[in-house]
This record gives C-alpha cells, sequence and structure tokens, in this order.
C-alpha cells in the first residue's frame, strides 16, 4: 500500500463528495506514518481508504465499518 499525496488526498476527496453527494465527507491523512486514510463524515469516522498501485494503474479501496449497534431498531 503507497502513501496517497496531499492532492490524491484532495482529489478524492471532491470525486467522493460529488459521487456521494455529500460536502460532509472527509477524506484525512493519518497523523502518522503507516496508518490508515480515514473517510469520515460530518467528523465521524466511517471507514478508512486504501491506496493500490498495479502495473502503473492506481485504485482507491473503501473499506466502510457500520456497527450494528448504530442501525435503527427493527
Amino acid at each position: 500500500m503507497a502513501d496517497m499525496t496531499p492532492s490524491e488526498v484532495t482529489r478524492l476527496q471532491t470525486t467522493l463528495q460529488r459521487l456521494l453527494g455529500s460536502p460532509k465527507l472527509t477524506v484525512n491523512k493519518p497523523s502518522r506514518k503507516g496508518m490508515s486514510v480515514e473517510l469520515a463524515v460530518a467528523g465521524e469516522v466511517i471507514g478508512t481508504v486504501h491506496r493500490d498501485e498495479d502495473e502503473g494503474e492506481v485504485s482507491y479501496a473503501i473499506h466502510i465499518t457500520i456497527l450494528e449497534e448504530d442501525l435503527p431498531a427493527a
């Protein structure tokens, strides 16, 4: 997994905000090297973003975690 540049973080955040229709969505670089880039909505972390480079092609994978306790009652 390669580190994301500040430009990549900004471009990815802009794209995700547009695609998901939420200007409250942010992509946050980790404070320490080796930690995951975080995906947050209105300041609440909802997942992580991973960058992959294979044969010169770059892609980004998002892993979103939703706890059962955060779901509305049945």
